[in-house]
């Protein structure tokens, strides 16, 4: 099984009780990825947590250390970490967070969109577009902006998979094959 399988179901677990049991399920989200954050921030602590030749009793002693540290953490998320120790599978733990986050924005009706203009977007282009993708899809949008020259004008909205490009770049590509369909 890929790690990313595994970071998914373990991630649906995690959702799934904390639901069930009625956690907050931000503070969740925010100790996994807090947690995810320490241990891939810290080199030393990264390799020893991922390494193994390392067994995963000491490896729990690490977490258990860790988690003593941190406070208060909730209890599912204590469980996992505890449990990913043991298991030897704290290398999946970026991924988790990570598919943690998106089934949370999936519960939430929340997607995540990344535009691409040629040029900084205004504030109030940013809230026409943030708008218009919100009717397109039918959920709330978080819009992430980025300016690449390349697309010479005009955007690239990307929400998941799907791609939606009205840059000039892409209309100028159309215009050749377009041109050079016909000449044959």
């Amino acid at each position: 099984m890929t790690s990313r399988g595994a970071a998914t179901r373990y991630a649906r677990a995690l959702f799934d009780v904390a639901l069930a049991e009625g956690k907050d399920l931000l503070q969740t989200q925010k100790d996994l990825d807090d947690f995810a954050r320490l241990v891939t921030g810290n080199e030393s602590l990264l390799r020893v947590l991922t390494n193994p030749a390392i067994p995963a009793a000491r490896k729990r002693g690490v977490v258990e250390l860790l988690v003593a540290r941190a406070g208060s953490l909730q209890p599912a998320v204590v469980k996992l970490l505890l449990m990913l120790a043991e298991r030897d599978r704290l290398v999946i733990l970026p991924e988790l967070a990570q598919a943690f986050d998106a089934r949370l924005m999936d519960h939430q009706k929340v997607v995540k969109a990344q535009i691409v203009t040629a040029v900084a977007l205004p504030p109030d282009r940013v809230t026409a577009l943030t708008d218009g993708l919100k009717r397109a899809t039918g959920r709330d949008v978080q819009i992430e902006t980025r300016v690449d020259a390349t697309i010479i004008g005009g955007a690239v909205a990307r929400i998941g998979s799907t791609v939606y490009d009205g840059s000039i770049t892409r209309q100028l590509e159309r215009m050749r094959e377009t041109l050079v369909g016909t000449a044959e």
